[in-house]
């Protein structure tokens, strides 16, 4: 079955098994991989491993500090949660998709934080029908993703945890600690944790103050946070490697132009920092300009040529799409843009090439 976004255990499913497979290290208990597999896993390595006696490349899938995924692993190997905290767009997301497809086998064991979120919703509910009809019983008791979790002796992801009401975060706090979770209505009704469970919850720098978590809650947390890539090349790496598996996905086969790219990322770049190249200070926008936007932008300017004009990607439709980031927040970070249009691209179009044909398109910025 095609799937639009398949989950990471999907998408990396050979190099998982052949991992799986070559993998003779220590690993805690209910883990399908031991610590330094699952480090191998998402930083690469430069031998293949082997399936079927077929090569298998295991590529790189996380840019960053790798220390950084050393000790988020060996967090989960122990009895405190792992939060991934950053920047929007850094990346948090797929980094807790990936240590559980590694750790557990599945990414999809996943609370969603929302102002919406329950404490129902976070430890379990119940179907009324059957509750109504036989009373409370093991078989009318819906699980939540923290209760399959606790089960199975699986990760659980709990995204945007800080966007969930304050109440409903502090049902952790307990089950953190003890792991055990109470269920009163059922006769002797405790829950213990069985062994590989743990929580890995993600929060946006830009949402502290929304819920924020108690003292308590995060002391039962290791605390990570993944900083915005401070590399250009790397950046237009990362971008070019999303941007084909998206386009890809979307049944759209073109070729990534890789110069249009390195323009992008140094575009997002000296506008996320404040910095150009060259040493002059830049204003920066309010709105995000993380790589995941810059993937976003070149992923729509690519498909809007594509449907529109039959070709690759075209400058005119980049700077188009740049535009609803950048405005995002606040529509006068525009000026921003067409300032930095003003002074530094067109200081660099004087060399002529994409820099000249990119400062041709300002027109669309207004």
């Amino acid at each position: 079955m095609e799937m639009l976004k398949p989950p990471a255990e999907t998408l990396y499913e050979k190099q998982l098994r052949a991992l799986r497979e070559e993998d003779t290290g220590k690993r805690p208990p209910n883990w399908l991989l031991s610590p330094a597999y699952v480090r191998d896993f998402i930083i690469g390595r430069d031998e293949p491993a082997m399936l079927d006696s077929e090569p298998i490349e295991i590529t790189r899938k996380f840019y960053g500090n790798d220390v950084l995924i050393e000790r988020a692993v060996v967090t989960l190997a122990g009895n405190r949660g792992l939060m991934l905290v950053g920047e929007p767009g850094t990346a948090k997301t797929m980094l807790s998709e990936l240590l559980a497809a590694a750790v557990s086998g599945t990414s999809l064991n996943t609370i969603q934080g929302t102002a919406g979120t329950t404490e129902d919703m976070i430890k379990y509910s119940w179907n009324y029908a059957m509750l109504l009809d036989k009373g409370p019983s093991e078989a009318a008791l819906v699980p939540s993703p923290l209760y399959t979790g606790m089960k199975k002796g699986i990760l659980t992801r709990f995204e945007e945890i800080t966007r969930s009401p304050s109440e409903a975060q502090d049902s952790l706090i307990s089950i953190l600690s003890d792991k055990v979770m109470s269920i009163p209505e059922l006769e002797g009704g405790v829950l213990f944790a069985q062994p590989g469970f743990n929580v890995i919850a993600t929060a946006n720098i830009r949402d502290k103050g929304i819920n924020e978590m108690s003292g308590a809650l995060k002391r039962r947390f290791n605390f990570e946070t993944i900083k915005p890539i401070g590399n250009v090349k790397m950046e237009a790496k990362i971008i070019e490697s999303q941007a084909r598996s998206l386009l890809q996905h979307s049944g759209i086969e073109v070729e990534i132009d890789t110069e249009v790219v390195e323009l992008l990322a140094t575009t997002f770049m000296e506008l996320r920092t404040g910095m150009t190249r060259e040493g002059y200070r830049l204003d920066s926008p309010q709105a995000t300009m993380s790589t995941a936007e810059a993937v976003s932008v070149y992923v729509q300017s690519a498909m809007t040529s594509y449907y529109y004009e039959g070709k690759d990607i075209a400058l005119d439709r980049l700077v188009q799409n740049m535009l609803g980031t950048i405005a995002k927040e606040n529509e006068k970070d525009l000026s921003i843009l067409k300032t930095y249009f003003s002074k530094v691209v067109k200081m660099r179009s004087k060399d002529e090439g994409i820099w000249s044909r990119y400062y041709e398109e300002q027109k669309w910025i207004g």
